[in-house]
């Protein structure tokens, strides 16, 4: 049985058909075609998946969509472009804070979160906030200095 659903997500009215159950990140990744959210573990334990609602993180893996309904969810896809990233996503560029890029879009997301509540944190405050986001690469170091670039050049919502 499915039902009607609307979702607000990056800026965007969508009404989907989905069973009540339907996890967040699959209406995101497969009704409405956006990738950066990925599926890492499916137990809220990587933060791969997390998006922004109403601008705090929230791990989409287990997060229904039916839930979802009259909040404003944030993608990757949403925060900037290509040819307009965001602060934050300038500073990961610049810091070539990806490796294999899977666990970008989680770091991403749960750094905005963070320096949306603050906005000029110190290096222990940057990795507390990412510290349940793996990242299998090794890249925490650009990571963290990614986020401290951002901070510096004010890149709160």
């Amino acid at each position: 049985m499915t039902q009607s659903t609307t979702l607000t997500v990056n800026g965007e009215k969508h009404t989907v058909d989905i069973a009540p159950d339907t996890m967040l990140l699959y209406v995101l990744r497969d009704n409405l075609g956006l990738k950066g959210p990925k599926f890492g573990c499916g137990l809220s334990q990587c933060g791969a998946c997390t998006v922004l609602v109403g601008g705090s993180a929230v791990r989409s893996c287990v997060t229904p969509a039916s839930s979802m309904q009259e909040q404003d969810i944030t993608t990757l896809e949403g925060l900037g472009t290509p040819d307009d990233p965001d602060p934050l996503q300038q500073a990961f560029i610049d810091e070539q804070a990806a490796q294999c890029g899977y666990c970008i879009n989680g770091m991403i997301m749960q750094a905005k979160s963070f320096l949306n509540e603050k906005p000029d944190p110190g290096r222990d405050e940057i990795k507390q906030a990412l510290n349940n986001n793996l990242c299998r690469c090794g890249t925490h170091m650009r990571i963290v200095r990614a986020v401290e670039r951002a901070a510096k050049n004010g890149a709160k919502a």
